[in-house]
Protein backbone atom coordinates (compact mmCIF):
# COMPACT_ATOMS: atom_id res chain seq x y z
CA UNK A 1 0.00 0.00 0.00
CA UNK A 2 2.97 2.37 -0.33
CA UNK A 3 4.89 4.41 1.50
CA UNK A 4 4.79 4.76 5.21
CA UNK A 5 3.84 7.74 7.08
CA UNK A 6 4.31 8.81 11.04
CA UNK A 7 1.21 10.72 11.12
CA UNK A 8 -2.58 9.69 11.63
CA UNK A 9 -4.46 13.09 12.97
CA UNK A 10 -4.00 15.50 10.17
CA UNK A 11 -5.26 19.85 10.64
CA UNK A 12 -6.81 22.07 7.90
CA UNK A 13 -3.72 23.72 7.86
CA UNK A 14 -1.92 20.17 7.22
CA UNK A 15 -3.70 19.68 4.10
CA UNK A 16 -3.47 23.30 2.85
CA UNK A 17 0.00 23.74 3.18
CA UNK A 18 0.22 19.82 1.59
CA UNK A 19 -1.94 20.90 -0.89
CA UNK A 20 0.65 24.09 -2.15
CA UNK A 21 3.68 21.92 -1.80
CA UNK A 22 1.86 19.33 -3.91
CA UNK A 23 1.10 22.25 -6.68
CA UNK A 24 4.84 23.53 -6.64
CA UNK A 25 5.96 19.96 -7.07
CA UNK A 26 3.32 19.59 -10.15
CA UNK A 27 4.93 22.74 -11.35
CA UNK A 28 8.47 21.34 -10.68
CA UNK A 29 7.91 18.47 -12.35
CA UNK A 30 6.07 20.43 -15.88
CA UNK A 31 9.61 21.87 -15.82
CA UNK A 32 11.53 18.86 -15.94
CA UNK A 33 9.22 17.53 -19.27
CA UNK A 34 9.49 20.83 -21.08
CA UNK A 35 13.08 20.32 -19.76
CA UNK A 36 13.33 16.56 -20.89
CA UNK A 37 15.06 16.25 -17.42
CA UNK A 38 14.52 12.84 -16.99
CA UNK A 39 16.94 9.71 -17.54
CA UNK A 40 16.90 7.83 -20.94
CA UNK A 41 18.10 4.71 -19.90
CA UNK A 42 17.79 1.17 -21.60
CA UNK A 43 14.45 -0.63 -20.15
CA UNK A 44 14.86 -1.80 -16.87
CA UNK A 45 12.07 -4.29 -15.44
CA UNK A 46 11.05 -5.36 -11.62
CA UNK A 47 7.87 -6.21 -9.90
CA UNK A 48 6.16 -6.96 -6.70
CA UNK A 49 4.52 -9.78 -5.81
CA UNK A 50 1.26 -9.87 -2.92
CA UNK A 51 0.82 -13.19 -1.19
CA UNK A 52 -0.81 -14.97 1.81
CA UNK A 53 0.11 -16.05 5.19
CA UNK A 54 -2.24 -19.15 5.60
CA UNK A 55 -2.02 -21.55 8.90
CA UNK A 56 -0.89 -24.95 8.46
CA UNK A 57 -3.67 -26.47 9.85
CA UNK A 58 -7.21 -24.97 8.40
CA UNK A 59 -5.54 -23.10 5.45
CA UNK A 60 -7.24 -19.90 7.00
CA UNK A 61 -5.56 -16.29 7.08
CA UNK A 62 -2.29 -16.46 9.38
CA UNK A 63 -1.78 -12.96 10.71
CA UNK A 64 1.98 -13.35 11.50
CA UNK A 65 3.45 -10.71 9.43
CA UNK A 66 5.03 -9.13 12.45
CA UNK A 67 7.60 -11.97 13.96
CA UNK A 68 7.70 -13.09 9.69
CA UNK A 69 9.30 -9.72 9.13
CA UNK A 70 11.26 -9.68 12.46
CA UNK A 71 12.98 -12.89 11.59
CA UNK A 72 14.46 -11.99 8.17
CA UNK A 73 15.19 -8.26 7.97
CA UNK A 74 15.31 -8.51 4.59
CA UNK A 75 14.32 -5.31 2.79
CA UNK A 76 12.78 -7.32 -0.30
CA UNK A 77 9.93 -8.04 1.98
CA UNK A 78 7.62 -5.62 3.01
CA UNK A 79 4.22 -5.36 4.99
CA UNK A 80 0.84 -4.94 3.56
CA UNK A 81 -2.27 -3.90 4.61
CA UNK A 82 -3.31 -6.80 6.82
CA UNK A 83 -1.25 -9.04 8.93
CA UNK A 84 -2.16 -11.70 6.89
CA UNK A 85 -0.38 -10.48 3.77
CA UNK A 86 3.17 -9.54 2.43
CA UNK A 87 4.87 -7.77 -0.40
CA UNK A 88 7.91 -9.49 -2.08
CA UNK A 89 9.70 -7.05 -4.47
CA UNK A 90 12.49 -7.89 -7.09
CA UNK A 91 15.41 -5.48 -8.00
CA UNK A 92 15.28 -4.16 -11.00
CA UNK A 93 17.06 -5.54 -13.82
CA UNK A 94 17.95 -4.24 -17.95
CA UNK A 95 15.99 -6.35 -20.11
CA UNK A 96 18.14 -8.41 -22.15
CA UNK A 97 20.31 -11.40 -22.20
CA UNK A 98 18.47 -13.75 -19.59
CA UNK A 99 17.18 -11.28 -17.56
CA UNK A 100 13.87 -12.90 -17.35
CA UNK A 101 15.33 -16.13 -15.76
CA UNK A 102 17.32 -13.27 -13.65
CA UNK A 103 14.00 -11.34 -12.26
CA UNK A 104 12.83 -15.93 -11.51
CA UNK A 105 15.64 -16.87 -10.01
CA UNK A 106 15.29 -14.26 -7.57
CA UNK A 107 11.89 -14.37 -7.07
CA UNK A 108 12.54 -18.45 -6.27
CA UNK A 109 14.94 -17.47 -3.35
CA UNK A 110 13.06 -14.54 -1.65
CA UNK A 111 9.75 -17.58 -1.85
CA UNK A 112 11.90 -19.94 -0.35
CA UNK A 113 13.32 -17.95 2.97
CA UNK A 114 9.74 -16.81 3.30
CA UNK A 115 8.38 -20.22 3.55
CA UNK A 116 11.25 -20.94 5.53
CA UNK A 117 10.65 -18.06 7.55
CA UNK A 118 6.67 -18.84 8.15
CA UNK A 119 7.50 -22.52 8.25
CA UNK A 120 8.93 -21.98 11.94
CA UNK A 121 5.36 -19.95 12.66
CA UNK A 122 3.67 -22.88 11.38
CA UNK A 123 2.23 -20.80 8.70
CA UNK A 124 2.07 -21.71 4.68
CA UNK A 125 2.88 -18.86 1.99
CA UNK A 126 0.52 -18.69 -0.64
CA UNK A 127 0.36 -16.75 -4.23
CA UNK A 128 -3.13 -16.30 -5.57
CA UNK A 129 -5.05 -13.55 -6.16
CA UNK A 130 -8.04 -14.25 -3.59
CA UNK A 131 -7.57 -17.25 -0.95
CA UNK A 132 -10.45 -19.58 -0.89
CA UNK A 133 -10.78 -20.15 2.70
CA UNK A 134 -11.31 -16.11 2.96
CA UNK A 135 -14.17 -15.25 5.30
CA UNK A 136 -16.05 -12.18 5.74
CA UNK A 137 -14.77 -12.17 9.53
CA UNK A 138 -11.24 -12.01 8.61
CA UNK A 139 -11.50 -9.08 6.81
CA UNK A 140 -11.99 -6.59 10.45
CA UNK A 141 -9.54 -3.49 11.76
CA UNK A 142 -8.11 -5.98 14.53
CA UNK A 143 -6.30 -7.85 11.59
CA UNK A 144 -4.72 -4.23 10.09
CA UNK A 145 -0.72 -4.34 10.25
CA UNK A 146 -0.31 -1.92 12.54
CA UNK A 147 1.43 0.83 10.45
CA UNK A 148 0.48 4.55 11.05
CA UNK A 149 -0.16 4.51 7.14
CA UNK A 150 -3.08 1.87 7.05
CA UNK A 151 -5.07 3.79 10.06
CA UNK A 152 -4.59 6.97 8.57
CA UNK A 153 -6.00 5.74 4.70
CA UNK A 154 -8.40 4.16 6.81
CA UNK A 155 -9.47 7.05 8.34
CA UNK A 156 -9.27 9.46 5.63
CA UNK A 157 -11.68 7.50 2.99
CA UNK A 158 -14.43 7.14 5.70
CA UNK A 159 -14.04 10.68 6.02
CA UNK A 160 -14.51 11.63 2.05
CA UNK A 161 -17.70 9.06 2.82
CA UNK A 162 -19.13 10.96 5.68
CA UNK A 163 -18.95 7.66 7.21
CA UNK A 164 -20.74 5.82 5.17
CA UNK A 165 -19.87 2.73 4.95
CA UNK A 166 -18.46 0.67 2.22
CA UNK A 167 -20.88 -0.88 -0.41
CA UNK A 168 -19.42 -3.97 -2.24
CA UNK A 169 -21.83 -5.17 -4.51
CA UNK A 170 -20.20 -7.78 -7.41
CA UNK A 171 -22.79 -9.47 -10.06
CA UNK A 172 -21.50 -12.89 -11.73
CA UNK A 173 -22.45 -16.48 -11.04
CA UNK A 174 -23.46 -16.07 -7.58
CA UNK A 175 -23.81 -12.41 -7.36
CA UNK A 176 -22.57 -10.83 -3.87
CA UNK A 177 -23.54 -7.63 -1.90
CA UNK A 178 -21.26 -6.98 1.06
CA UNK A 179 -21.11 -4.02 3.47
CA UNK A 180 -17.90 -2.84 5.45
CA UNK A 181 -17.46 -0.32 7.80
CA UNK A 182 -13.74 -0.06 7.29
CA UNK A 183 -10.93 -0.41 3.97
CA UNK A 184 -10.35 -4.46 5.06
CA UNK A 185 -11.67 -5.32 1.81
CA UNK A 186 -8.55 -4.21 -0.02
CA UNK A 187 -6.77 -6.79 2.06
CA UNK A 188 -8.69 -9.74 0.01
CA UNK A 189 -7.19 -8.69 -3.01
CA UNK A 190 -3.40 -9.54 -3.85
CA UNK A 191 -1.75 -9.04 -7.42
CA UNK A 192 1.95 -9.14 -9.33
CA UNK A 193 2.77 -5.73 -9.87
CA UNK A 194 4.93 -5.22 -13.37
CA UNK A 195 7.23 -2.43 -13.23
CA UNK A 196 9.33 -1.27 -16.30
CA UNK A 197 11.12 2.15 -16.88
CA UNK A 198 10.24 4.72 -19.77
CA UNK A 199 11.81 7.65 -21.19
CA UNK A 200 9.59 10.76 -20.93
CA UNK A 201 9.47 11.31 -24.80
CA UNK A 202 7.75 7.91 -24.90
CA UNK A 203 5.77 7.71 -21.65
CA UNK A 204 2.45 8.70 -23.32
CA UNK A 205 2.76 5.60 -25.56
CA UNK A 206 3.77 2.97 -23.20
CA UNK A 207 0.85 4.16 -20.90
CA UNK A 208 -1.46 3.89 -23.91
CA UNK A 209 -0.27 0.27 -24.51
CA UNK A 210 -0.61 -0.91 -21.18
CA UNK A 211 -3.90 -0.07 -21.23
CA UNK A 212 -4.84 -1.81 -24.38
CA UNK A 213 -2.80 -4.83 -23.33
CA UNK A 214 -4.61 -4.88 -19.91
CA UNK A 215 -7.63 -7.08 -21.40
CA UNK A 216 -5.34 -10.06 -22.52
CA UNK A 217 -3.37 -9.49 -19.37
CA UNK A 218 -6.15 -9.73 -17.18
CA UNK A 219 -7.67 -12.60 -18.59
CA UNK A 220 -4.65 -14.99 -19.07
CA UNK A 221 -3.17 -13.78 -15.28
CA UNK A 222 -6.80 -14.71 -13.80
CA UNK A 223 -6.43 -16.36 -10.86
CA UNK A 224 -9.33 -14.90 -8.34
CA UNK A 225 -12.81 -16.91 -9.26
CA UNK A 226 -13.92 -17.12 -5.43
CA UNK A 227 -14.75 -14.71 -2.85
CA UNK A 228 -16.39 -15.31 0.33
CA UNK A 229 -17.03 -18.55 -0.97
CA UNK A 230 -19.43 -17.31 -4.11
CA UNK A 231 -18.11 -17.53 -7.44
CA UNK A 232 -17.88 -14.33 -9.09
CA UNK A 233 -15.69 -12.87 -12.16
CA UNK A 234 -12.40 -14.73 -13.70
CA UNK A 235 -10.47 -12.18 -11.60
CA UNK A 236 -13.07 -11.10 -8.99
CA UNK A 237 -10.30 -8.68 -7.58
CA UNK A 238 -10.63 -6.44 -10.32
CA UNK A 239 -14.17 -5.25 -9.38
CA UNK A 240 -13.22 -6.07 -5.36
CA UNK A 241 -10.61 -3.51 -5.41
CA UNK A 242 -12.09 -1.02 -6.85
CA UNK A 243 -15.31 -0.81 -4.90
CA UNK A 244 -13.08 -1.62 -1.77
CA UNK A 245 -11.21 1.65 -1.39
CA UNK A 246 -13.84 3.25 -2.28
CA UNK A 247 -14.15 7.39 -1.76
CA UNK A 248 -18.29 7.97 -3.12
CA UNK A 249 -19.62 10.40 -4.68
CA UNK A 250 -18.10 11.68 -8.91
CA UNK A 251 -16.80 8.27 -10.05
CA UNK A 252 -13.97 10.98 -11.39
CA UNK A 253 -12.54 11.05 -8.09
CA UNK A 254 -12.18 6.91 -7.50
CA UNK A 255 -8.66 5.93 -6.38
CA UNK A 256 -8.85 2.91 -8.13
CA UNK A 257 -9.87 2.88 -12.37
CA UNK A 258 -9.21 2.09 -15.16
CA UNK A 259 -8.84 6.32 -15.93
CA UNK A 260 -10.90 8.65 -18.46
CA UNK A 261 -8.77 8.74 -21.26
CA UNK A 262 -5.15 7.66 -23.38
CA UNK A 263 -2.47 10.15 -22.39
CA UNK A 264 -1.36 12.70 -25.33
CA UNK A 265 2.25 13.87 -25.68
CA UNK A 266 3.98 12.67 -21.66
CA UNK A 267 2.02 11.36 -19.06
CA UNK A 268 2.52 14.61 -17.41
CA UNK A 269 -1.28 15.26 -17.94
CA UNK A 270 -1.97 11.93 -15.15
CA UNK A 271 -0.09 14.16 -12.74
CA UNK A 272 -1.87 17.31 -13.19
CA UNK A 273 -5.55 15.31 -12.93
CA UNK A 274 -3.84 14.04 -9.63
CA UNK A 275 -4.18 17.75 -8.14
CA UNK A 276 -7.68 18.42 -10.24
CA UNK A 277 -9.70 15.01 -9.16
CA UNK A 278 -8.14 13.42 -6.37
CA UNK A 279 -8.83 14.85 -3.08
CA UNK A 280 -5.59 14.16 -0.13
CA UNK A 281 -5.68 11.57 1.69
CA UNK A 282 -2.31 11.43 3.97
CA UNK A 283 -1.43 15.18 4.37
CA UNK A 284 1.85 14.37 5.94
CA UNK A 285 4.14 17.23 5.49
CA UNK A 286 8.09 16.01 5.33
CA UNK A 287 11.26 18.68 5.13
CA UNK A 288 12.61 17.74 1.99
CA UNK A 289 13.59 20.11 -0.81
CA UNK A 290 10.75 20.17 -3.93
CA UNK A 291 13.22 18.45 -6.06
CA UNK A 292 12.16 15.32 -4.05
CA UNK A 293 8.97 15.48 -4.82
CA UNK A 294 7.96 14.17 -1.72
CA UNK A 295 4.53 15.09 -1.63
CA UNK A 296 3.79 14.33 -5.10
CA UNK A 297 5.11 11.24 -5.14
CA UNK A 298 3.00 10.37 -1.75
CA UNK A 299 -0.15 11.32 -3.34
CA UNK A 300 0.70 9.24 -6.32
CA UNK A 301 0.79 6.61 -4.20
CA UNK A 302 -2.93 6.66 -2.84
CA UNK A 303 -4.32 6.60 -6.69
CA UNK A 304 -3.76 3.38 -7.27
CA UNK A 305 -4.41 3.52 -11.23
CA UNK A 306 -4.47 0.03 -13.07
CA UNK A 307 -1.94 1.69 -15.23
CA UNK A 308 0.19 3.70 -12.66
CA UNK A 309 2.82 5.72 -14.13
CA UNK A 310 5.36 6.23 -11.62
CA UNK A 311 8.64 8.48 -10.49
CA UNK A 312 12.04 7.91 -8.99
CA UNK A 313 15.46 8.58 -8.50
CA UNK A 314 18.78 7.13 -10.32
CA UNK A 315 21.42 7.68 -7.72
CA UNK A 316 25.37 6.94 -8.12
CA UNK A 317 27.69 7.90 -5.92
CA UNK A 318 29.09 11.73 -5.87
CA UNK A 319 25.98 12.78 -8.57
CA UNK A 320 23.09 14.53 -8.66
CA UNK A 321 20.24 12.39 -8.62
CA UNK A 322 18.38 12.06 -11.88
CA UNK A 323 14.97 11.36 -12.11
CA UNK A 324 13.26 8.55 -14.19
CA UNK A 325 9.68 7.88 -15.07
CA UNK A 326 7.96 4.13 -14.60
CA UNK A 327 5.31 2.43 -15.57
CA UNK A 328 3.34 0.02 -12.97
CA UNK A 329 1.47 -2.51 -14.85
CA UNK A 330 -0.93 -3.42 -11.80
CA UNK A 331 -4.16 -5.82 -13.65
CA UNK A 332 -2.19 -9.05 -12.90
CA UNK A 333 -3.28 -11.24 -9.89
CA UNK A 334 -0.68 -12.81 -7.74
CA UNK A 335 -0.11 -15.84 -10.32
CA UNK A 336 -0.07 -19.88 -9.35
CA UNK A 337 3.60 -20.08 -9.76
CA UNK A 338 6.72 -18.19 -10.26
CA UNK A 339 6.94 -19.67 -13.65
CA UNK A 340 3.74 -17.95 -14.70
CA UNK A 341 4.40 -14.43 -12.65
CA UNK A 342 7.46 -13.95 -14.78
CA UNK A 343 6.00 -15.67 -18.11
CA UNK A 344 3.08 -12.66 -17.63
CA UNK A 345 6.08 -10.13 -17.03
CA UNK A 346 7.92 -11.55 -20.31
CA UNK A 347 4.57 -11.16 -21.93
CA UNK A 348 3.94 -7.51 -20.83
CA UNK A 349 7.36 -6.43 -21.38
CA UNK A 350 7.99 -7.49 -25.13
CA UNK A 351 4.27 -6.29 -26.11
CA UNK A 352 4.35 -3.07 -24.35
CA UNK A 353 7.60 -2.10 -26.06
CA UNK A 354 6.49 -3.58 -29.30
CA UNK A 355 3.84 -1.74 -29.18
CA UNK A 356 4.78 1.59 -27.94
CA UNK A 357 7.38 1.82 -30.38
CA UNK A 358 4.77 0.56 -33.46
CA UNK A 359 5.01 2.95 -36.52
CA UNK A 360 1.36 3.74 -35.93
CA UNK A 361 0.33 3.98 -32.69
CA UNK A 362 -2.53 1.58 -31.65
CA UNK A 363 -4.39 3.90 -29.15
CA UNK A 364 -5.38 5.71 -32.78
CA UNK A 365 -7.05 2.74 -34.11
CA UNK A 366 -8.61 1.40 -30.54
CA UNK A 367 -10.65 4.14 -29.04
CA UNK A 368 -10.23 4.46 -25.01
CA UNK A 369 -13.91 3.49 -24.56
CA UNK A 370 -13.40 -0.03 -26.54
CA UNK A 371 -9.82 -0.40 -24.48
CA UNK A 372 -11.80 0.38 -21.24
CA UNK A 373 -15.26 -1.97 -22.23
CA UNK A 374 -12.48 -4.68 -23.19
CA UNK A 375 -10.46 -5.06 -20.05
CA UNK A 376 -13.87 -5.42 -17.58
CA UNK A 377 -15.17 -7.98 -20.46
CA UNK A 378 -11.95 -9.98 -20.02
CA UNK A 379 -11.66 -9.30 -15.95
CA UNK A 380 -15.05 -11.13 -16.05
CA UNK A 381 -15.07 -13.52 -18.58
CA UNK A 382 -11.42 -14.82 -18.63
CA UNK A 383 -10.12 -15.74 -21.83
CA UNK A 384 -13.42 -16.69 -23.41
CA UNK A 385 -14.71 -13.82 -24.29
CA UNK A 386 -14.36 -11.99 -27.37
CA UNK A 387 -13.51 -8.57 -27.50
CA UNK A 388 -13.46 -5.40 -30.17
CA UNK A 389 -9.65 -5.16 -31.56
CA UNK A 390 -8.44 -2.46 -34.22
CA UNK A 391 -11.30 -2.71 -36.91
CA UNK A 392 -14.08 -2.90 -33.97
CA UNK A 393 -15.00 -6.24 -35.26
CA UNK A 394 -15.07 -8.85 -32.26
CA UNK A 395 -12.15 -11.50 -31.94
CA UNK A 396 -11.80 -14.01 -29.37
CA UNK A 397 -9.41 -12.62 -26.82
CA UNK A 398 -7.51 -16.34 -27.11
CA UNK A 399 -7.20 -15.97 -30.77
CA UNK A 400 -6.06 -12.31 -30.48
CA UNK A 401 -3.44 -13.44 -28.20
CA UNK A 402 -2.04 -16.40 -29.84
CA UNK A 403 -2.29 -15.34 -33.50
CA UNK A 404 -1.13 -11.36 -32.68
CA UNK A 405 -0.25 -10.32 -29.50
CA UNK A 406 2.54 -13.42 -28.74
CA UNK A 407 4.49 -12.47 -32.49
CA UNK A 408 4.35 -8.83 -31.19
CA UNK A 409 5.90 -9.82 -27.57
CA UNK A 410 8.74 -11.86 -29.48
CA UNK A 411 9.29 -8.97 -31.55
CA UNK A 412 9.52 -6.79 -28.32
CA UNK A 413 11.84 -9.25 -26.50
CA UNK A 414 14.23 -9.51 -29.66
CA UNK A 415 14.41 -6.07 -29.72
CA UNK A 416 15.36 -5.51 -26.00
CA UNK A 417 17.91 -7.89 -26.77
CA UNK A 418 16.94 -10.74 -24.98
CA UNK A 419 17.96 -14.60 -25.70
CA UNK A 420 15.81 -16.54 -28.10
CA UNK A 421 16.28 -19.17 -25.80
CA UNK A 422 14.47 -16.86 -23.20
CA UNK A 423 11.89 -15.49 -25.57
CA UNK A 424 10.58 -19.54 -26.45
CA UNK A 425 10.57 -20.52 -22.78
CA UNK A 426 9.01 -17.76 -21.27
CA UNK A 427 6.77 -16.94 -23.83
CA UNK A 428 5.97 -20.50 -24.38
CA UNK A 429 4.51 -20.78 -20.98
CA UNK A 430 1.73 -18.08 -21.81
CA UNK A 431 1.18 -19.68 -25.31
CA UNK A 432 0.54 -23.31 -23.43
CA UNK A 433 -1.96 -21.58 -21.19
CA UNK A 434 -3.97 -19.65 -23.34
CA UNK A 435 -4.09 -22.74 -26.18
CA UNK A 436 -4.99 -25.02 -23.17
CA UNK A 437 -7.46 -22.26 -21.54
CA UNK A 438 -5.54 -23.22 -17.78
CA UNK A 439 -5.64 -19.90 -15.58
CA UNK A 440 -5.76 -20.46 -12.04
CA UNK A 441 -8.94 -19.08 -12.07
CA UNK A 442 -9.93 -21.84 -14.77
CA UNK A 443 -8.08 -24.52 -12.32
CA UNK A 444 -9.97 -23.58 -9.19
CA UNK A 445 -13.25 -23.83 -11.46
CA UNK A 446 -12.32 -26.72 -12.35
CA UNK A 447 -11.02 -28.55 -8.83
CA UNK A 448 -14.55 -27.04 -7.02
CA UNK A 449 -16.50 -28.02 -10.01
CA UNK A 450 -15.13 -32.05 -9.80
CA UNK A 451 -14.84 -32.10 -5.43
CA UNK A 452 -17.64 -29.70 -4.58
CA UNK A 453 -16.96 -26.26 -2.60
CA UNK A 454 -14.18 -27.54 0.29
CA UNK A 455 -11.94 -24.48 0.47
CA UNK A 456 -9.92 -25.62 2.74
CA UNK A 457 -8.90 -28.97 0.40
CA UNK A 458 -9.20 -26.42 -2.54
CA UNK A 459 -6.71 -24.24 -0.95
CA UNK A 460 -4.17 -27.45 -0.16
CA UNK A 461 -4.87 -28.73 -3.57
CA UNK A 462 -3.58 -25.28 -4.70
CA UNK A 463 -0.68 -25.17 -2.58
CA UNK A 464 0.68 -28.69 -3.42
CA UNK A 465 1.17 -27.95 -6.69
CA UNK A 466 2.36 -24.08 -6.27
CA UNK A 467 4.92 -26.07 -4.27
CA UNK A 468 5.67 -28.45 -7.31
CA UNK A 469 6.99 -25.38 -9.44
CA UNK A 470 5.21 -26.51 -12.36
CA UNK A 471 3.32 -23.88 -14.29
CA UNK A 472 -0.28 -23.77 -14.08
CA UNK A 473 -1.18 -25.26 -17.15
CA UNK A 474 0.79 -28.60 -16.37
CA UNK A 475 -1.36 -28.64 -13.23
CA UNK A 476 -3.56 -31.89 -12.74
CA UNK A 477 -7.14 -32.22 -10.39
CA UNK A 478 -6.20 -36.10 -9.08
Amino acid sequence: MGQDITDTEFTAADFAEFKARLRTETDLLASWFAEDCFADTPREAGFELEAWLVDRRHRAPAPVIEPLLEAMDDPLVVPELAQYNLELNGTPLLLGGDALSGLAAELKRTLARVREAASELEADVLTCGILPTLRADHMVMAQMTPRERYRALNEQILRLREGAPIWLEIHGEQPLTFEQRDVMLEAAATSFQIHIKMSAAESARVFNASKILSAPMVAMASNSPFLFGRELWCETRIPLFEQAVSVGGSPLRERVSFGINYAWGTVLDAFRANIRRYPVLLPHLMDTPPEQLAHLRLHNGTIWRWNRPLIGFDTRPGQTPIPHLRLEHRVAASGPSVLDNVANAAFYFGAVHALARAEEPPERRIPFPQARANFYLAAEYGLDVRVAWEDRSRVALSELIIEHLLPLAHIGLADLGVDAVEREHWLGIVEQRVRTNRTGARWQRAWAARYGRDWEGLTDAYLERQLSGRAVHEWTLT
